[in-house]
């Protein structure tokens, strides 16, 4: 026996929210994959030119650079370039901010994924239920058809836990992989942003 899957849609609105839920999920993972994918900066081979710029005292010529260079970590580094001369701890602050700004734009949509992640499951779940239930009163009301009509109802509430499965499944993933990166992008801003620190007194030093 083969489940229709269009007639299932039909029927449920609970296979309705969970298509709802899948398109959802597939946009937002299309978004930040496109987002992150433009976010990875070699940060080793970043800093090295950074670095090149500072010693020569080229320091327009870093911040173009910075300007010219995509991801969260060269505009961190721009933050500290623009404001070179404020005093050490002023300017940290200063890239401090920039770092939060830059893991408010890591962290959106996110906590979508992580919430489709959660419910869908609980969706189809409910979306058996009410099925199974449909099922049991349907065969109460015609008084025949045996364990047959029961097991072709069951068999069709079940699509909806499976639907809402593999929702969520892959929400898990993409949440956890995408946690991954903005962690590892969040942590090269640190490194990065200590590095220039250290960078800057030494290029002040030079200056004076």
């Amino acid at each position: 026996m083969t489940v229709d899957i269009l007639a299932v849609l039909r029927e449920s609105f609970t296979m309705m929210i969970l298509l709802v839920c899948s398109m959802v999920l597939l946009a937002f993972v299309i978004e930040r994959w496109w987002f992150y994918h433009k976010m990875r900066v070699d940060s080793n081979k970043f800093m090295d030119s950074i670095q090149k710029f500072i010693n020569a005292g080229k320091f327009m010529e870093a911040i173009n650079f910075c300007e010219n260079t995509p991801g969260a970590v060269p505009v961190v580094m721009k933050t500290g370039l623009i404001n070179r001369y404020l005093h050490k701890p002023d300017l940290e602050e200063l890239m401090i901010s920039a770092r939060m700004e830059q893991m408010i734009k890591m962290e959106r949509f996110l906590n979508i994924l992580g919430t489709l992640g959660n419910i869908s499951p609980l969706i189809g779940l409910f979306g058996t239920v009410v099925g199974i239930i449909r099922a049991f009163h349907d065969l109460a009301a015609s008084g025949s058809g045996g364990p047959a009509v029961v097991a072709a109802g069951i068999s069709e509430a079940l699509v909806a836990t499976a639907a809402g499965l593999m929702v969520a499944i892959p929400a898990v993933v993409f949440y956890n992989y995408f946690t991954k990166e903005m962690k590892t992008i969040v942590m090269n801003m640190d490194i990065c942003s200590r590095r220039l620190l250290v960078m800057l007194t030494g290029g002040l030093e030079s200056e004076g």
